[in-house]
């Protein structure tokens, strides 16, 4: 067995045992199994799924926003990698009377911690947060002792309070979902609070953001990148360091930046190579673990040719359906997505082999599209009208969800296929017409929820123009001026 020493921790890769020395006697702990996973997630799994949520798009969308961010965060926990803490909210079905129904459903927002180091606090954590049972946690597995925390160069303690004016953590998206007594506010009136604020914010970090496009150029120049990108939840300051620093790199090991050439950069929070090529550098690592990448770079672009090959296999073994990347998908490293599609081309296989697929399907499934995601997060029908599958489904509960489903997700990725249009058009017009300096909107935002707010904004031209002229705007599902003065806003804000 492959072993790896950590102080008093022996931990053992293939077995995934974990040997804890106290006191000269050893405890061995085993880890939980993606499968251990799904099964004590299962209760959490069917309060949250969005499907519950039709009636209610905003909690849907917040839902399936959530379950990405908590399926990524797992995954990352499972391959043993760093994480770093966030918060994520989900409205949780609840079985209330009929006298204790509201408005709004029979459901309740729920915010959920995610700071924990292992897969099993983590898990335990998701269901005492919710009120649901551990039993058959605490039945497989004790939890491993308690852990000192170590931190790297750009960690926080966990359990220090939040500084909103952090210049680092300050403009993280998920301190989000700020108090429900502020998204109650009217537009107008929060603007005439926070405009001046922002405005100042914005004038504070424009030498930043100067420096950032100063130092871009100078690399994309010199390196023959097509393109730097910025996709982390931090603020500008820390992607002017993440610049520097890979500068420093370039500097010192010039001989390894001609792999750059005609690519382009990603600082994010995975190292390795996205679906779509790009180069991919955890914004919280050191210089070292962005050296090896490089260094690496040809395995990892092996990897990423072999992939159309397995997702042509997924398409034949399901009837030509085409496999996609999902509209609004947290970036999956190249070798992982290849895992994924054999494990789900073997079970789709074998079901087909067994059993064959229901009489009334049409020939082809070629006007439909399948998103394979990672083993921890629920099945489902994306608000664009994809199939999002975790890799360790069943074939036969895929086949089941896709027979009940096809209709509603011809009828989504129609709507999707039209609105994504309208959208491109009613952002450029809130970009003249109110006299942005920006407008962009978080991942969970689908095309339907920008056109409303799009078509609200310029209804709204005259009064809101004086405003937001120069402003930075965020259409997300809650208000905020983040640390470097860009201003976020509900897309069903309210005059």
């Amino acid at each position: 067995m492959e072993k790896l020493c950590f102080g008093s921790w022996v931990v053992g890769q293939k077995s995934g045992l974990f040997c804890h020395s106290v006191g000269g006697v050893i405890n061995v702990y085993r880890n939980l199994s993606s499968a251990e996973v799904s099964t004590a997630l299962r209760p959490f799994y069917f309060s949250v799924h969005p499907d519950l949520f039709g009636q209610y798009p905003n909690e849907r969308s917040v839902n399936e926003n959530s379950l990405k961010q908590l399926s990524s965060y797992i995954e990352t926990l499972q391959q043993k990698r760093d994480v770093r803490p966030t918060t994520v909210t989900f409205y949780l079905r609840t079985n209330a009377s009929n006298n204790e129904r509201t408005s709004r459903g029979t459901f309740r927002p729920v915010r959920i911690s995610l700071s924990q180091r292992d897969i099993h606090k983590t898990v335990k954590s998701i269901l005492q947060t919710c009120n649901l049972p551990t039993t058959y946690l605490d039945s497989i597995a004790p939890p491993p002792p308690e852990e000192k925390p170590q931190f790297s160069k750009f960690s926080e303690d966990y359990n220090a309070p939040f500084d909103e004016n952090d210049p680092i953590y300050g403009s993280v998206v998920l301190k989000q979902m700020v108090q429900k007594s502020k998204d109650a506010q009217k537009l107008t009136e929060w603007l005439k609070k926070n405009s001046g604020d922002a405005r100042e914010k914005l004038a504070a970090c424009q030498p930043v953001r100067e420096e950032i496009i100063r130092l871009q150029s100078a690399l994309e120049e010199s390196l023959g990148l097509q393109n730097i990108v910025w996709d982390c939840g931090w603020n500008v300051t820390h992607f002017r360091g993440c610049l520097q620093s890979f500068q420093a790199l370039v500097r010192h090991h010039p001989e390894l930046m001609h792999v750059l050439h005609g690519r382009t950069l990603m600082f994010g929070n995975d190292t390795g190579v996205s679906l779509d090529g790009h180069i991919m550098l955890n914004s919280g690592e050191v210089r070292h673990n962005w050296l090896d990448l490089l260094k690496n770079l040809p395995k990892h672009d092996h990897a990423l040719l072999r992939i159309p090959a397995f997702e042509k296999a997924v398409s034949r073994v399901l009837r030509d359906i085409q496999v996609v990347r999902r509209k609004f998908q947290p970036k999956v490293m190249a070798g992982h997505y290849e895992n994924q599609l054999r494990r789900l081309t073997t079970s789709l296989s074998d079901y087909q082999g067994r059993l064959g697929y229901p009489k009334n399907w049409p020939d082809k499934l070629d006007e439909f599209e399948l998103v394979v995601e990672p083993e921890a997060g629920p099945l489902m029908l994306s608000p664009t009208g994809q199939f999002i599958v975790p890799a360790s489904c069943p074939a036969f509960l895929l086949i089941t969800f896709i027979d009940k489903r096809l209709e509603e997700a011809s009828d989504l990725l129609s709507r999707y296929k039209s609105n994504k249009h309208v959208e491109r058009d009613l952002h450029e017009q809130c970009l003249r017409g109110l006299g942005l300096a920006a407008l962009h909107k978080d991942d969970n935002i689908t095309p339907d929820l920008m056109i409303a707010c799009c078509q609200q904004l310029l209804n709204q031209q005259a009064t809101l123009a004086p405003m937001l002229a120069g402003v930075r705007l965020w259409v997300t599902h809650y208000y905020s001026v983040l640390s470097d003065g860009e201003m976020c806003i509900p897309w069903n804000w309210k005059l």
